[in-house]
């Protein structure tokens, strides 16, 4: 694919921007821990709050959508929209009491609420295992999407793409490291806005296009099983027939993932950068506000243009609906065979145009449901919005990329180097540090990069490696029984689960306990069956440690066994829950509704959007601030 001047142009421009805020936000990033890792605690609470979703707006975010859509239809959507309800919880119930905490890293608050040997060790494992294992990995599959992209548009040979990548990740570390926090949640502002402008104005021009011929063309291509918002329940497997989940599946997604499950940026308590942003912010109630404006932009603002490009790309695309007409020089026999055959197929056909541009102009493209998004980029969109769109690829990218940076630097220098270390630093040897970690980071990203060749397989290990850990990182808020052992053991508990799971149930009962998400609804019972066990096997933390957590942190709940609390506040916290879920879930709905044309159908859902507006409202009059 050839960009013209004004592209390059375009795409210059807003790295060069990227560089240049990183050097203006540098002498406040100077100023020490909390300057560097925190912003100051400066951040105003809109910037912080867009900060978090450009953070999981990342290049492969679309992509994804548009896998999901080509699977299962819109219903598809549900594998994360079902995480909502757990990311209204933390608005209500966790954002102030994370202010509150005035800790540096969400790992801090283990020597904060828990004591002795097991918090120290605690502490130090997650900074490796969260900093540096888990983080890497993150690192490894966003840089994997980016090479999807490249590959794709470029026709760039895939034993040079991790060359073209690196690039990209080092300018995100140069700018992450000079500026700090407030340098990336500052660029992460303007890359979320300019990555939504592209996605939207992709959507648009390829709906209204000829080949589509806008919504009523779509729906008029494409069965109308594509276009249910909720999926269709079978006891059993999908067959593919129908666009549907088995039972299993939805209820792990709908009543259990979003409170069970650790996975990034949907923490349950909140946790990761989601925290970081929360505590960057000058008072508790920017705290509140900041992650408020995160649940309903990521839900609500962003997910539309990537599902209506995915539903295009099937009827432009798709085989099965087509409207184009392909020379397959690859020589796929089965146009519906599995996706490694059609991977391998565009593997060739890239490699074949990277030997001979020529072909470019006489052949079209293997679709995959991932591929397609692109290729309707590389289709519709004309000289100048090429650069744009690439843009907003970048801008995804480099936001989620520096993020994971930063916070990954100041779980290993606030988590492990600074407590594990006799040595006293001063404020610029601890931005030393840190600066110099971010790169250590960046370079281990790349090598974990190397060994990844599938994204959903990342995706599934770590919701696996974080099944039934959610409840204890929820109580150890509100109930005084919860120790340093509690957490150990929903860390650990997992891995044995899944490890049952796979090796004794899986044999034992077959694909029917898989399509049932059977492996991980026993991982989740195993984990909260063995935590709770070993919380009531072990002593309590001291009262002393008890005492100093509730007085800085001021929680509702169970405490009064050991400290008085005030819970006058709870049933607020509750209703604005339920109307925060309500009004998201009517405004994600009710979009989509009309943006389709269901007049009817969108109407009753905006109607259950002001309830939960008005419930939520009446919750927050009801709540009394300390």
């Amino acid at each position: 694919m050839v960009l013209d001047t004004i592209d390059w142009i375009i795409i210059a421009a807003f790295l060069l921007l990227s560089l240049v805020i990183g050097l203006v936000s540098k002498k406040n990033a100077d100023g020490g821990l909390q300057a560097y890792f925190l912003g100051g605690r400066n951040l105003p609470w809109y910037i912080a709050g867009l900060s978090m979703v450009a953070t999981t707006f990342a290049a492969d975010t679309p992509l994804a959508v548009a896998e999901l859509v080509a699977q299962n239809g819109v219903a598809g959507n549900w594998l994360w929209w079902s995480f909502l309800a757990g990311g209204m919880l933390t608005t209500f119930f966790f954002a102030r009491l994370w202010r509150r905490a005035n800790i540096v890293t969400e790992l801090e608050l283990i020597d904060l609420r828990y004591g002795g040997k097991p918090a120290k060790w605690l502490r130090s494992f997650k900074s490796v295992y969260l900093g540096l294992f888990m983080n890497c990995m993150i690192i490894g599959w966003v840089n994997l999407a980016l090479n999807t992209l490249l590959i794709q548009f470029f026709h760039i040979p895939t034993d040079q793409v991790l060359y073209y990548t690196g690039g990209a990740m080092l300018l995100a570390a140069v700018y992450s490291a000079l500026g700090g926090l407030m340098g990336v949640a500052l660029t992460d502002t303007i890359q979320f806005i300019v990555a939504m402008i592209g996605t939207v104005t992709l959507s648009v021009l390829v709906i209204n296009s000829d080949e589509v011929g806008g919504i009523s063309g779509l729906k008029t291509t494409l069965p109308d099983t594509y276009f249910n918002f909720f999926p269709q329940l079978d006891s059993a497997e999908n067959t593919g027939t129908v666009l549907s989940l088995s039972i299993g599946a939805f209820l792990s997604f709908a009543a259990i993932q979003w409170w069970a499950s650790w996975y990034p940026g949907s923490e349950p308590g909140g946790g990761g950068y989601i925290a970081q942003r929360m505590m960057s912010v000058k008072t508790e109630k920017d705290s509140f506000k900041a992650t408020l404006l995160f649940q309903l932009a990521h839900y609500c603002l962003r997910p539309w243009p990537w599902i209506l490009v995915g539903l295009a790309a099937i009827a432009l695309y798709s085989p099965t609906y087509s409207v184009h007409q392909f020379t397959d020089i690859a020589q796929v026999e089965n146009w519906k065979e599995a996706g490694l055959a059609v991977d391998d197929a565009i593997t060739n056909l890239q490699a074949q145009i990277q030997q001979n541009p020529e072909l470019e102009k006489q052949i079209h493209f293997v679709y995959s449901p991932r591929s397609g998004y692109i290729q309707t980029m590389i289709d519709f969109l004309p000289t100048g919005l090429k650069g744009l769109l690439l843009v907003a690829f970048l801008s995804a990218y480099l936001s989620t990329i520096s993020t994971q940076l930063n916070m990954g630097a100041s779980f290993l220098v606030n988590d492990l180097i600074i407590p594990n270390s006799k040595k006293e630093f001063s404020d610029k040897e601890v931005v030393n540090w840190s600066r110099v970690t971010t790169l250590i980071l960046m370079v281990f990203g790349l090598l974990i990069t190397t060994q990844i060749n599938s994204i959903s397989q990342v995706w599934e290990f770590i919701m696996e490696a974080g099944a039934g850990l959610g409840l204890v990182l929820i109580l150890r808020w509100y109930w005084w029984r919860i120790n340093a052992w509690s957490e150990i053991t929903a860390m650990v508990a997992p891995f044995v689960g899944y490890t049952i799971g796979q090796f004794v149930l899986v044999p034992a009962f077959g694909d029917a306990f898989v399509a049932q998400k059977g492996t991980y609804i026993f991982t989740v019972v195993f984990t909260t069956i063995s935590w709770i066990a070993v919380t009531y096997i072990t002593p309590s933390e001291s009262i002393e440690v008890l005492h100093n957590f509730v007085q800085r942190v001021r929680p509702e709940g169970f405490w009064n066994r050991v400290y008085p609390v005030n819970n006058q506040n709870i049933p607020a916290l509750f209703l604005s829950w339920i109307g925060g879920v309500l009004l998201a879930y009517g405004l994600l709905l009710s979009t989509g509704k009309f943006l389709l044309a269901e007049w009817m159908d969108g109407g009753i859902l905006f109607v259950v959007a002001a309830i939960g507006g008005v419930l939520l409202a009446w919750g927050m009059q009801m709540h009394r601030e300390e």
